[in-house]
């Protein structure tokens, strides 16, 4: 494998390891472009994961100090677990279940859609999707999306075939195991999925794409690419001209060390990725890096989301089978007649009984909370995956007092629902608990928000750069050569899961960096 020196400023260095940094990584190693990777966590490889939930979390999640405010739900149960996202390399492509779904077209152009909605922060994507489908594209092929190019979707569970009978008797039609990178026939050197369940934890069988087994092993072969475990990015460094020059970071033996760089892209996440620029603050950039607009770490989504789950007379073991076995996208359309603008979709969604006692209600106690738990073997499941409105004070800003290990100030989140969120919430809400009493519920709960969720913006992209961070090909306005490569580019979130967009645009950017150094612009 590769190895660069410190002093070397030709590489091009990417903070995190995730469906954005480890895919452009790739691209670029491909391209014959050096790449150094920073990934904050350690290496974990397929042999290391543990099927057992909290043994896992403690593995795998990043469990750094994070304070929050604001008047959602998880705020109150979880106030310095905010969002769960994963600390090794790989990142959150470890953690996620696999659903891999496009944007539709008025998702990329929410302002134009949706007017101007009171309270919130909307603006169209400087992009559209016809300009995005070759990239969606390629990223199905690369990733092996089910339901494209000719690859079968995965069979159905119990908890699947509990969520579409209901669905059909709700006269549903776009009901089916869904768009998910989950191998259903072997290919590009791995095996099928083995429906072993535990897909939170880190795939065993290595059917589910992530980063961590397929693009960073690829890009290492080619003798470009260096990924540096346990290395915590602590702040980008720029010169006398404002162009970025390098990155300091800790190391695995806590020695600080400085990458020098010729382009650096930061893709740590919406939480981490705005931290480091408001970290990277400097008497020319006193407000932090790229953060001329004010934009930095405003407009935080995460989905409006939430989950149903119902109990009925006989067993359905949901947790038997993918975590998340199929979709009704029927409700992702557009249609302000329900009482709200954008829409959701519901995705089944199993979890098992140590996670179920903590989410299903959290604080709850007695015989109404103890009688649900007993009744797990017969339960099913869904999640609720719905269109959030961007807000400038939902927001990640830096903690005044907290600091990490390393001294740094940690991220402090905001959150507060928008009236739009919560109506199509409890929409929602309703939709799950009729499929499940359509096919003989004998009881079931709408649960809060859990922290595993999709984080989204904090580094918008936008046409103008009074208007957010970056622009359409995840550059920055301020500085040439900084590029954002995670969700945090997110302009407005659509009703889908993110990340086939996420690595889409990181196989587009890597095009355009390529370019853009190949034409000496940065």
């Amino acid at each position: 494998m590769a190895t660069f020196d410190l002093n070397d400023d030709s590489v091009v260095c990417i903070i995190g390891s995730g469906a954005g940094g480890g895919t452009l990584g790739n691209e670029l190693a491909q391209k014959g472009i050096k790449v150094v990777i920073l990934e904050a966590g350690g290496r974990y490889e397929i042999p290391d994961f543990v099927n057992d939930e909290w043994a896992s979390f403690g593995q795998l999640a990043w469990k750094g100090m994070r304070t929050t405010s604001g008047t959602w739900r998880v705020a109150h149960d979880f106030p310095n677990l905010p969002a769960w996202i994963v600390k090794a390399v790989g990142g959150s492509t470890v953690h996620w279940a696999g659903a891999s779904l496009r944007f539709q077209p008025h998702e990329f152009k929410a302002r134009s859609t949706y007017g101007a909605i009171a309270g919130a922060n909307l603006a169209d994507w400087p992009i559209t999707l016809a300009e995005m489908e070759p990239w969606y594209a390629k990223a199905e092929d690369k990733m092996g999306t089910t339901g494209t190019n000719g690859i079968p979707r995965l069979p159905g569970n119990n908890n699947y075939k509990v969520l579409e009978a209901g669905a059909r008797k709700l006269g549903y039609k776009e009901v089916h195991t869904g768009n998910m990178s989950i191998n259903s026939q072997p290919r590009d050197g791995r095996g099928a999925c083995q429906q072993i369940g535990f897909c939170f934890q880190g795939c065993k069988s290595g059917g589910k794409w992530s980063t961590l087994y397929t693009e960073i092993p690829k890009g290492e072969a080619t003798g470009n690419l260096e990924v540096r475990p346990n290395a915590m990015a602590l702040h980008i460094e720029h010169n006398a001209q404002g162009k970025v020059t390098g990155v300091v970071y800790v190391d695995a033996a806590g020695k600080q060390q400085r990458q020098k760089a010729r382009v650096v892209a930061v893709a740590g996440n919406s939480l981490e990725s705005p931290r480091l620029l408001l970290n990277s603050q400097s008497a020319k950039y006193p407000q932090g890096l790229a953060n001329s607009s004010g934009q930095v770490g405003r407009n935080y989504m995460r989905h409006t989301t939430g989950s149903v789950y119902a109990v009925f007379d006989r067993p359905v073991h949901m947790y038997r089978g993918t975590t998340m076995a199929g979709i009704v996208r029927d409700e992702a359309r557009n249609d302000p007649k329900r009482g709200f603008v954008g829409g959701y979709e519901l995705e089944t969604l199993s979890i098992g009984l140590p996670f179920m006692a903590a989410f299903l209600d959290p604080g709850a106690w007695g015989r109404s909370f103890t009688s649900a738990i007993d009744g797990y073997a017969n339960m099913a499941g869904l999640w609720i995956v719905g269109e959030d409105m961007p807000r400038e004070q939902n927001r990640v800003t830096l903690d005044p007092k907290v600091k990490d290990a390393n001294g740094m100030p940690v991220a402090s989140v905001h959150f507060d629902d928008h009236a739009n969120d919560e109506k199509m919430r409890n929409h929602a809400y309703r939709q799950g608990a009729a499929i499940y009493d359509a096919v003989g519920a004998v009881r079931s709960f709408p649960t809060p928000p859990y922290p595993s969720t999709h984080n989204l913006g904090t580094n918008r992209m936008s046409a103008n750069a009074r208007d957010g961070v970056v622009n359409k090909w995840g550059q920055t306005h301020d500085i040439k050569n900084l590029f954002v490569s995670d969700g945090s580019q997110f302009t407005s979130g659509a009703a889908c899961n993110p990340t086939l967009t996420i690595v889409a645009l990181s196989i587009r950017q890597a095009d355009a960096i390529a370019g853009m150094m190949g034409r000496k612009e940065i």
